[in-house]
């Protein structure tokens, strides 16, 4: 019997040497320049390896909806999604959940910015956009397609399609700031955290392109977790990436959000992102 219980304590090990061999792989959304978000996501991954004990893998991709089929297939297990993506996910793949958000994303923003040559200034009030050239970020993007959308179409009580010259859509906010700043398009609208970042690092030529409106704050980016990862990679896995992700306190990690910290989220929190999604006909 001893012997017995020797063997089947044998192979309960093996399994779970099995199964925290499994590589834990994940994605984000291109919302800025690759190379950087390589480098923020390769640190993230040996900060997740390191504090899950199992290996972890940043998984790049090249656009917002190849995310959510990275997710929806399996291919990853965990992804930095904004507000729309994060809810397009999770409809396609049931059981999985939001567990972490930034500080700043329960109140994210979107600027509406323009080239100096249109002559429009800051303003509290609606600006008058009619007429002009305006690219939003990619096309599944919140904070640089759905909520600014939303907000002008709400405003100025028209399709954006009947309010612009021309529309383009950038693919990620870094493109949009650039593409305004040259003149491309005449307006545009950002991440405010990818603008202010930017012009922190002195990378926008503010005589060129400013902010001319804000929107009013909405729920943002967040991390979603695949369902069954407690099955592949031990019991309570979830638990623990999501405390893991909640306790990064390393300053170097949090500026290359940038975030303040992060914060607990729940499916519940993105149900705003959802019915906007449905007013404007990006969800059924």
């Amino acid at each position: 019997m001893k012997f017995t219980g020797m063997i089947l304590a044998g192979v309960l090990s093996l399994f779970s040497t099995v199964a925290v061999s499994e590589t834990f792989t994940f994605t984000a959304i291109p919302d800025e320049d690759e190379s950087q978000l390589r480098t923020r996501f390769d640190k993230v991954a040996v900060y997740l390896s390191e504090q899950l004990g199992v290996e972890v893998k940043y998984v790049p991709v090249k656009s917002y909806s190849a995310a959510v089929t990275a997710f929806r297939n399996n291919q990853v297990q965990l992804a930095w999604f904004g507000g729309l993506s994060g809810v397009q996910a999770r409809r396609l793949v049931p059981g999985s959940e939001a567990i972490a958000q930034g500080f700043e994303d329960q109140f994210f923003k979107s600027y509406i910015i323009a080239h100096h040559s249109t002559k429009l200034a800051a303003t509290d009030s609606f600006p008058i956009l009619n007429d002009y050239t305006f690219t939003f970020g990619s096309k599944d993007s919140t904070s640089g397609r759905l909520m600014p959308q939303y907000f002008i179409e709400s405003n100025v009580g028209q399709s954006v399609d009947k309010i612009f010259k021309r529309i383009g859509f950038s693919g990620d906010h870094s493109r949009t700031i650039s593409q305004v700043e040259a003149g491309v398009y005449q307006v545009g609208a950002v991440n405010y955290k990818v603008w202010d970042t930017a012009v922190e690092k002195g990378e926008v030529d503010t005589s060129k392109v400013s902010v001319i409106w804000q929107s009013p704050t909405y729920p943002d980016y967040q991390w979603t977790v695949h369902s069954g990862v407690d099955t592949v990679y031990g019991a309570g896995f979830k638990d623990k990436l999501t405390k893991t992700l909640i306790g990064m306190k390393d300053k170097d990690l949090l500026d290359s959000f940038p975030r303040e910290s992060f914060v607990p989220a729940n499916n519940s929190d993105y149900e705003p992102i959802e019915r906007v999604a449905k007013a404007i006909g990006m969800l059924d």
